[in-house]
């Protein structure tokens, strides 16, 4: 048990298994378990699990409702275009609700990482000050340090010995062979994987057929064009968004790019 100071509430921190998973199914970032969409990333999970990636839910004592999550992976097997061998690597956090926020949750979620980490050379995280991912203020007030910029993204660290670093492998360029309208995405974030199934009505009704690869591999995810990684919409060679957006914002920056 995890007494919060502040706010006089216990906390319970529970790893999620292949075992224990439809006990704790906001480990599927609050998809509707009846959802097509939930089981898909159940057996995504299952699969990374053997590999070594780990979710893990934070409750108030006594309570059935998550309101924090962190999953996290051995960096060889990240799902991100970062070259962290040796590390292990942050995939995702939130805490879900204003009113439990800076109350030091991510923390303890983070410290649960480092557990796991022991015997590593450290713990390595990509951050944004853009959506659906965890800001830099986070990890640097528990001694992580940024190490590399790309674009809107920050590559953080924190090393338990001496070492090589960490690094963003993405390849200026990477966009410009795809030719036409490309969807690359991957079932790591399972609110990408549902968008896929959402835009394809007016995919339909627009008589648009972009090519759609799904990433399989943390392997091909580390070749991805972007920073994020696990979504990629790309025209043409440009980047027209690079994470999870709503129908209505793919519909727009389609129409406004390709009229």
């Amino acid at each position: 048990m995890i007494k919060n100071r502040t706010m006089n509430i216990q906390y319970r921190i529970i790893l999620v298994t292949p075992e224990n998973i439809d006990d704790h199914p906001q480990a599927i970032c609050f998809i509707n378990p009846k959802h097509e969409l939930y089981n898909k990333k159940v057996e995504w999970y299952r699969v990374q699990f053997a590999k070594g990636m780990r979710i893990k839910l934070i409750y108030p004592v006594g309570e059935n409702k998550a309101v924090g999550f962190i999953e996290y992976t051995p960096g060889e097997y990240c799902w991100r275009p970062v070259m962290a061998k040796g590390y292990m690597f942050i995939h995702c956090i939130w805490i879900n609700g204003k009113k439990i926020q800076h109350q030091g949750l991510g923390s303890l979620l983070v410290k649960e990482v480092e557990k796991d980490a022991v015997g590593m050379a450290g713990v390595a995280v990509v951050t944004s000050d853009s959506a659906f991912m965890a800001k830099s203020d986070l990890f640097i007030k528990i001694g992580y340090r940024e190490i590399s910029k790309l674009g809107k993204e920050y590559l953080l660290v924190k090393q338990f010995h001496d070492g090589s670093l960490p690094s963003f492998i993405v390849r200026p360029g990477g966009a410009d062979r795809h030719k036409g309208l490309t969807i690359i995405y991957s079932r790591q974030c399972p609110w990408v994987a549902r968008f896929i199934e959402e835009v394809k009505p007016f995919l339909k009704a627009e008589d648009l057929r972009p090519v759609i690869t799904e990433i399989t591999s943390a392997a091909e995810a580390q070749e991805a064009p972007s920073a994020y990684g696990v979504l990629n919409i790309i025209h043409n060679g440009k980047i027209l968004a690079d994470r999870y957006i709503s129908t209505t914002r793919f519909t727009n920056i389609v129409r406004k790019e390709m009229k």
